[in-house]
């Protein structure tokens, strides 16, 4: 995750403040977006609380082009591996 800023030029995340579904995404944000923030100090990690929102995770890449996760039912580790996925995707777009 520290190379995030290499191919991501933004990083959301979205859910509820109080559902269930939204759970270990709130989980996940609270335990490592400190982590994430220090290792890429210069990506926008945007994070977007909203009641009723699912929970969802969004990467934003060079043109323009947005890829999206939803993270309903997916545990701490699944959603770090989703983030490292997109950020994959990201070296993908540029070969």
């Amino acid at each position: 995750m520290a190379q995030l800023s290499k191919h991501l030029k933004e990083l959301r995340v979205l859910f509820c403040q109080t559902s269930p579904a939204s759970a270990s995404t709130r989980s996940f944000v609270e335990k490592n977006y400190k982590e994430l923030k220090k290792a890429n100090p210069k990506l926008p990690i945007l994070i977007r609380e909203c009641s009723g929102t699912q929970p969802q995770l969004w990467a934003r890449y060079d043109m323009g082009v947005e890829r999206g996760i939803r993270l309903e039912g997916m545990s701490e580790t699944q959603i770090s591996k989703a983030v490292g996925d997109l950020a994959k995707g990201g070296a993908s777009l540029k070969s």
